[in-house]
């Protein structure tokens, strides 16, 4: 059953909110890998922010999350995990100083005194 749901989520229809191969490139390098102890993982990291941009753009409840995603728990492991770890916001800071930098201004902002 296992290998069945991976199958599936390998092959599973694309929905609006899934990273696109540039976005997938520019956020890749701020999750942490597998340290190669432990359990080889069953889903590719770029399914669990799917299933995590899915959920937070669509609103749903986590336990309501869409079948062709990893378990709900899974998803909401790695959630909590980036939290803490500070991910998010390193996400977060790279994608600002991106698109301050695009548009032509420093990377960070100044502050005014």
């Amino acid at each position: 059953m296992s290998s069945f749901r991976h199958l599936k989520s390998m092959t599973r229809q694309s929905y609006l909110t899934d990273l696109n191969d540039v976005e997938w490139k520019v956020i890749e390098p701020h999750i942490a890998v597998a340290k190669g102890a432990g359990r080889p993982r069953k889903h590719t990291l770029r399914e669990i922010l799917n299933a995590i941009f899915y959920l937070l753009r669509s609103g749903c409840a986590w336990r309501l999350l869409p079948h062709d995603f990893a378990c709900w728990k899974t998803v909401y492991h790695y959630f909590r995990l980036w939290r803490i770890s500070g991910v998010w916001e390193q996400i977060n800071k790279v994608l600002r100083q991106t698109l301050r930098v695009k548009l032509g201004r420093d990377a960070e902002p100044a502050v005014l005194e």
